[in-house]
């Protein structure tokens, strides 16, 4: 097989216009789209061919056939590398991906500036009680603004779950701007080197009970789905808040509305969530005290135009038979490697490294 055969294939949407533009200057590149329900007939024979699948990140965006796990894969015999448009891989079981030899690539750090970004705002937000305020001046003719007494967040402390591209960003923008101190868990690091990132190393237990400020920066995966829940709640201090702009299922909905019912806790800012976007009826949209937005921390110009450019690049790379720099699998090389030279005729270079 020639280089002049390499096929991609998409569903629904791209990251940006960027992949589509950087993807044009490669005449020896097809790029099929799809949408949810086009017809299996045109469908099939484009999954069949793929060398890779430019996958969405978000499961809810998704039907069930075009999730990258076994039902696709033995669907499309001839796929390379699975390749997700952001950091998270919720629509890729990389455990069949790697059985089947298939490469998994994601576009952490991205969008690092505009989580990171977000997670500063629901911060200030909710120390600040605007959400309260603001809904206090619509709603009432005579309000006491003494009511409404925020905090500052300067000197305060800070604990990050993740402390990877965007954990460490919010890491060094909340200890720069602020003079917080943060603390960090994250069973992937040394001490030095998250003493290197800004943080001090801790285990989860003291982090939630010591921490002004609680923010969720790690990937979905087996180890931290329901990670945080009634326990870790009951951890935190009655005047800490609560953040997360990381993904669904690591933490417990149920258990953090009744905290917040309780007042274990001071308020929460949700960027993610089990269902997305969740019912306007779930118990979380009901409160004062909690800023929500639909998974779109990440989601800002900028950050969509970084994740479109690096998401097609890399995958030019590493079609072109280049190291990726962002895999999320990295124990499938050996196998993908001979998959990759049986298809192209040529063997890749690299051994492959994990995506951080």
């Amino acid at each position: 097989m020639t280089a002049a055969a390499k096929r991609v294939f998409y569903v629904r949407s791209l990251p940006h216009a960027t992949y589509s533009e950087v993807m044009a200057r490669r005449p020896d590149v097809t790029v099929d789209r799809l949408e949810i329900d086009t017809d299996e007939a045109v469908a099939a024979p484009i999954v069949s061919r793929a060398h890779a699948f430019q996958i969405i990140s978000t499961r809810d965006e998704l039907v069930p056939k075009y999730l990258a796990d076994t039902d696709l894969l033995e669907r499309s015999p001839n796929l390379l590398v699975v390749s997700t448009s952001g950091a998270g891989f919720d629509t890729v079981n990389p455990k069949a991906c790697t059985k089947a030899g298939v490469l998994v690539v994601n576009q952490v750090g991205g969008n690092r500036e505009a989580v990171a970004e977000h997670v500063l705002a629901m911060m200030l937000t909710l120390s600040k009680k605007i959400p309260q305020v603001n809904r206090a001046l619509m709603r009432d003719d005579h309000m006491e603004r003494v009511k409404y007494m925020g905090n500052d967040v300067f000197g305060r402390t800070i604990g990050i779950v993740g402390l990877g591209n965007v954990g460490g960003r919010v890491a060094q923008l909340c200890g720069g701007l602020f003079s917080m101190r943060v603390l960090a868990y994250d069973p992937y690091l040394t001490a030095d080197e998250i003493a290197a990132r800004g943080a001090e190393k801790v285990e989860l237990a003291d982090l939630m009970s010591r921490s002004d400020y609680v923010s969720i920066n790690c990937p979905l995966t087996d180890e931290t789905r329901g990670m945080v829940g009634a326990r870790e709640y009951a951890l935190m201090q009655p005047h800490a808040i609560f953040i997360t702009t990381a993904r669904g299922h690591i933490h417990d909905e149920a258990a953090l509305a009744q905290a917040l019912r309780d007042k274990t806790i001071a308020g929460a800012g949700l960027d993610v969530w089990a269902k997305e976007p969740p019912p306007r009826d779930h118990p979380l949209l009901h409160f004062d005290n909690v800023v929500s937005s639909p998974h779109t921390a990440g989601v800002t110009h900028e950050a969509r135009a970084n994740i479109g450019r690096i998401a097609a690049q890399q995958l030019l790379d590493t079609l072109d038979g280049r190291r990726p720099p962002r895999i999320v699998n990295p124990e499938v090389w050996p196998h993908y490697a001979e998959r990759f030279e049986r298809a192209f005729g040529f063997a890749p270079a690299g051994e492959g490294v994990t995506a951080k």
